[in-house]
């Protein structure tokens, strides 16, 4: 009992923390804990699905371009990944992973679920390890932390990588995930073309960003790709 309380105040304070972060950058905006609708076997504390963002003003818009937080959201990508570990987890499971631009942790929650040996989140916001430590107690798991792939000196078996891929100057870390880790699983939906050496195409499915952006649909195509050493 004494331990489960002492998870359930770490997490209300991580959460405080965040909301009071949010709210700094968005007004009045807050966390809630809720079940995805494509994996509801996860939750996750995400911005409120009530927060009126059209009704945000310029400013407010240009302070959250300036200061992105998408640990508050659960992108496609990351909800279609999460589902295909879930699904197929034998990709993951006693398999050391790494998961690559964490963001709210989702895929990584998804790959502890499925067995992994371990997990480790590597993104470089602090606030999104932060959320990362929030949802990892929400879902009971125990997950490792590293700001950037080059400060994570242990050994990886799959790079696990989610929407990731949002400039086009972010191709070339595909070469990079093959140079640390023997395979990775990539999911994306922005890259039309995506053609890379030793990566294949392994399904592609429809979801969207939760709460939804209401994105159009070209960004709701979410493809699977597996990339393998040679």
């Amino acid at each position: 009992q004494a331990e489960g309380f002492g998870v359930a105040i770490g997490f209300t304070m991580t959460r405080s923390e965040l909301s009071r972060r949010l709210s700094a950058v968005i007004p009045n905006a807050d966390l809630e804990v809720v079940a995805l609708p494509e994996v509801p076997g996860i939750r996750l504390a995400l911005l409120q699905q009530s927060y009126p963002q059209h009704l945000l003003d310029n400013d407010t818009v240009a302070k959250i371009m300036n200061t992105p937080m998408y640990w508050a959201f659960c992108w496609a990508s990351g909800q279609v990944l999460a589902r295909f570990i879930l699904d197929n987890p034998h990709y993951v499971k006693g398999r050391r992973v790494l998961d690559f631009g964490a963001g709210s942790g989702v895929v990584a929650v998804a790959a502890a679920i499925a067995g992994a040996r371990s997990v480790v989140v590597c993104d470089t916001d602090p606030l999104a390890l932060l959320a990362c430590t929030c949802n990892a107690e929400l879902n009971g798991v125990v997950l490792e932390y590293a700001s950037s792939l080059d400060s994570y000196s242990g050994e990886i078996d799959i790079i696990l990588a989610s929407d990731v891929l949002y400039d086009r100057a972010n191709l070339s870390w595909l070469q990079v995930f093959l140079n640390r880790a023997p395979s990775v699983l990539v999911a994306d939906s922005r890259v039309r073309d995506f053609s890379a050496e030793n990566y294949q195409l392994l399904s592609a499915n429809s979801s969207y960003t939760f709460p939804d952006l209401d994105e159009s649909q070209e960004f709701r195509r979410v493809k699977v790709y597996l990339g393998c050493r040679t």
